[in-house]
Formats: structure tokens, sequence, C-alpha cells
């Protein structure tokens, strides 16, 4: 009896062992690595965690909800929603610095364009968001979170699939967009390699993948796996990519395949805007003008964000609601927000000194300002100072060196100044640009012409204009890049009569709040510049009964 009982009690442990072993088989061959208890345990830790709220940050209260809520880029704004609103959207790429609504402005134009009638864009089309700075390049192409990977038997991770030994396709945000709006941040910092798929995946609409692992007559293949990797996963999504580069700085096959669109650095103006909006979203009291001291020291809409959202933390721990500019000045040392300095053009005419227009890394338009000074005596000779000779672009393609030829731009103006006189061999020049900024010698050309032109003759130049262009050997006033931003700057800055090459004219220009005329060449210029107002008025009205610039500047 004692023999069976013992029997008994061996068939059951063994039993109970072979239960154990076959439960904990099935959980590895399921997936299963941890308890039914484990999990519950965690999953209870999630809910905690997600109960747990803080307040919003300021920062989330100000972003824009509506497209009237984006300050100072009705333009830009403008342009994305002829892009992508119409029956046929298109690739889009956005320059601007940092902070001016770039993305903002996408996510909403794409919700303005799934609710018109004839847009592509069904109500439910996705807007998938990713940063390109923290896209790591892989070559082996585990992880791709941008394009897709295949997970391959041999990884670690397979799961499953790879115990069957079957590649599994891992679709990226490109597929994730599908239908809908592939917003890619900083598209300008993308790995080469990555690049070049993502063009070819703009132009098939289809995410490929391939794998050692797949073949067609495996028969433990999924058909869906199938279908993947023998005609690829969709992929019809529109690109918007927004970067703070320059143009220049992204391969020309990719600006090729898009809309470009320009947002402009923020004036005055709407960081007045943005910091009345933060001010009242966190209900601070404040003396007149005080978001124009705001604006003294911040460049974009975060930074004036971040000084709001300082100057409503010290008010709340001392318990009140006004604050002072000595609460400005304290959190801005303490951020360390440099005063900025607000360029105004010193209206008295002066002799050799003329106010030119450049654009900042494409970025924005800025006035510099040119002096000349001409030397009669034994030593002769040119000489340029206050220009980058050389500058240093970089790209993901890597560093290049790009020289200044605003000295090559000079000997022009010099050789075009010899038709008024001026003789090299008699004169030591020397043309200045104060500031020590890159100059793009071309579009300075026209300055440098007229302050030369002003330091040989002893004609002093009206301090309130301004001008840009390029100037060839002949004389001829050559068209420039950049001019809308130029002439933003030159409005800021105070300026009340700009000068640009007449192939630059267009009919937009005349609204700008100022005068903005136009030469075709030195002659023309000196004419309008140096003419009395009121001759120069009657001059326009009576001229091939042409009654306005406009009317001159529209003849090219």
């Amino acid at each position: 009896m004692s023999g069976w009982f013992l029997f008994g009690a061996q068939m059951l442990f063994f039993l109970l062992g072979a239960l154990f072993f076959w439960r904990s088989a099935k959980r590895k061959k399921g997936g299963e690595v941890i308890s039914a208890e484990e999990n519950e345990r965690q999953m209870q830790h999630l809910e905690d965690m997600r109960r747990v709220h803080l307040t919003e940050p300021l920062a989330e209260q100000t972003r824009p909800v509506r497209l009237s809520e984006i300050v100072g880029q009705e333009k830009g704004i403008e342009a994305l929603r002829a892009a992508l609103c119409g029956p046929n959207p298109q690739h889009i790429l956005i320059y601007g610095p940092p902070g001016v609504g770039k993305t903002a402005a996408a996510r909403l134009v794409l919700e303005e364009a799934k609710a018109r009638e004839n847009s592509p864009f069904l109500r439910t089309a996705p807007f998938v968001e990713i940063d390109a700075t923290t896209v790591q390049f892989d070559e082996r192409s585990i992880a791709d979170p941008l394009l897709g990977s295949v997970h391959d038997p041999i990884y670690q991770g397979a799961g499953a699939f790879g115990q069957a030994g079957i590649p599994r396709p891992q679709p990226g945000a490109v597929c994730e967009a599908n239908g809908g709006v592939l917003f890619l941040d900083e598209i300008g910092e993308l790995h080469p390699v990555q690049m070049n798929r993502l063009l070819k995946v703009l132009e098939d609409r289809v995410a490929r993948f391939q794998s050692s692992y797949y073949s067609r007559e495996n028969q433990k293949i999924p058909p869906y796996i199938h279908e993947i990797f023998q005609k690829g996963m969709p992929a019809d999504f529109r690109l918007i990519g927004a970067t703070t580069r320059s143009p220049r700085e992204l391969p020309p096959a990719l600006r090729s395949r898009c809309t470009e669109i320009f947002f402009q650095p923020l004036d005055r103006k709407a960081v007045e805007r943005i910091a009345e909006n933060g001010l009242k979203k966190a209900g601070l009291e404040y003396e007149a003008g005080f978001c124009g001291k705001i604006a003294r020291y911040a460049a974009g809409g975060r930074d004036t964000v971040h000084l709001v959202q300082s100057l409503w933390a010290k008010a709340e721990m001392e318990g009140r609601k006004r604050i002072t500019e000595a609460d400005l000045e304290m959190v801005a040392e303490m951020g360390r927000f440099e005063p900025r300095m607000q360029q105004k053009v010193e209206k008295k005419p002066r002799v050799g000194v003329v106010n030119g227009l450049a654009v900042m890394g494409g970025m924005g338009g800025t006035v510099l300002t040119v002096e000349a000074v001409f030397r009669k005596g034994e030593q002769s000779g040119l000489q340029v100072t206050g220009i980058v000779e050389e500058e240093e672009l970089k790209s993901p393609y890597g560093k290049s060196l790009r020289k200044s030829n605003a000295r090559s731009s000079a000997e022009n103006v010099l050789t075009v100044l010899e038709q008024f006189g001026f003789r090299r061999q008699d004169y030591e020049v020397h043309l200045n640009f104060p500031g020590g900024m890159p100059v793009d010698g071309p579009s300075a050309g026209s300055a440098m012409f007229l302050a030369a032109y002003s330091a040989f003759t002893g004609t002093a130049v009206p301090g309130d204009m301004a001008l840009t262009g390029e100037i060839s050997l002949t004389g001829q006033i050559l068209p420039v890049g950049g001019v809308s931003e130029k002439l933003e700057a030159a409005r800021e800055a105070g300026v009340s009569r700009v000068w640009i090459p007449k192939a630059n004219w267009q009919r937009a220009y005349g609204q700008m709040g100022m005068e903005v005329l136009c030469a075709g060449d030195v002659w023309e210029l000196l004419e309008q510049v140096f003419m009395p107002r009121q001759e120069q008025g009657a001059g326009l009205r009576a001229a091939e009964g042409i009654l306005s610039a406009e009317g001159i500047c529209q003849q090219k």
C-alpha cells in the first residue's frame, strides 16, 4: 500500500514539473516574458503615473490654435495655403529662423485643407512630425524610424517571427504619414543616405523593404509580408520640410521637388503681440510700453514666451500680479538675454557714407553702412576693410569655404567711376563696412558706387535712403536676390526711400510704407538721388506721359 502511495506521489510531482516546463515553453514561444501578476503591477504603475499632472506650461497655453494667431508671417502662411489647400497639394520647404511658427502653421494649414471639398486629404489625414536631428542613421538598417526597417530573424527582438525564420518589415514615419503630411523638422540635418532614400520614396510614393532572409518560395511567410516585400508599402504623403539653413545648403534634388516658402524673422511689433498675448494668459499687470521693452531682449517667439514665463514665476513667488521693468531686467540678466539694438539710419546727409542692404544667411535682411574715403597724393591703390573675406559654410555634406567678392565689386566701382573723371593713379581709395560681417559683394555694388561717387565729388548723400544692386563694368545695375527681406529691414530702420535694380521691380514693393524706386544704370541712379524732390516729381509726371515711379520701374 505504501508503495502505491509513493508511486502516486512521484507521478504527481512529475506531472506538476511537466506542466511547469510546458507552460514556461508556451510563454516563451508566445512572447510572454513576465507573469500576469507582474504585468498587472506594471499597468497599475503606469496608471498612477498618468494621474499625476503638472500645470500646463505657458508655451503650450500660448501655442496658436488658429492661423490668425501666428503673428508676423502673413505672406508665408498665404503661400503655404496656396501650396497645400488646393486639389493638387505640393511638397514644401519652409525656411526661417527658430520660433517663428513654422510647425504650427503647417499643422493648422493641413486642418484647413482637410475641411475643403476639393482637397485630396481625408478628414482623417495624419500629421506626422519627426525631428531630423534625432533620426540616427544605421548602416545595417536595423532601425530607421523615418523610412522603416526589417527585423531579420538573426536580430535580437525578432520574436515569434524570428523563431520561424520570417523577416518582418517595420514601417517608418513615411508610411505612417500615408494620406497626410510628413513634417520633417530641421530637414537640412538629415544624413545624405537617408535624404537620397527619402527622395526615392517621394518619387515612387512607396516605401520598399529588402532582406536577405526573404524568399518568394517560403510558404511560412504570411501573404501580407509577401505583398510588402514584392510591392512595397504605401507612402503617399506630402512632405513639409522645415529648416533654419539657407537654401544653398540643401540638396538641389530636394529643392527641385518642393515649393519653397520663406518665413521671416519676427519684427518688434510681432514680438510685442506675442508678449502681450503671453502676459494676458498669465494674468499679469504691467505699465504701458512694457511689451516693447520685452521686444528689446527677445529675438523670437520662444524667447518671448520664456521671458514671460520667468516674469510670471517671479511674480507668483512674491505674491503679486504686477510686474515692473526691474523684474524684466533681472530675468533677462539671469537668462543671459542681451538687449537687441534697434537699427535706425542717421537721416543727416553725409559725404562718402551710404546705407546698403544685405541678407544675413538667407534668413533676413539688414541695413549695412558703406563708407568711402578718397585721398589724393603720391600713394594710390584700393583698400577694402570691415568684411569677412572668407566664410565657412557647414552642411551634412561637409564644410566649404566661400570667399567674399566684395573686393571684385569695388574694382568694378572704380572702373565705372573713371567715366566721371576719376584717375586711379591719383588717389588712395578706402572702402569700409563697419561691423565686420559677411558681405555679398555683388549686391553691395550700387551702394559702394554711390559712396565712392559721393566721396570723390564731395556731394552729400541723403541719410534716409538705402539701395541694393550689382554694378557691371559698363555701369549697369543688375538684379540681386533677397529684395523683399532687404526692403523689410530698410522699413524697420526708418529708411524713407530705397533704390533697387529695375529688373527686380514688383508692384507689391510700392505698398511697403516707403518709397521704393528703381534704376537701370548709375546715371539714372545719380539723377534720381541728387535731383531735388520737387523737380524729380515734376520729371516723373512729365516723362512720356508716365505718371509715377511705378510706371518707370515697369519699363524693364
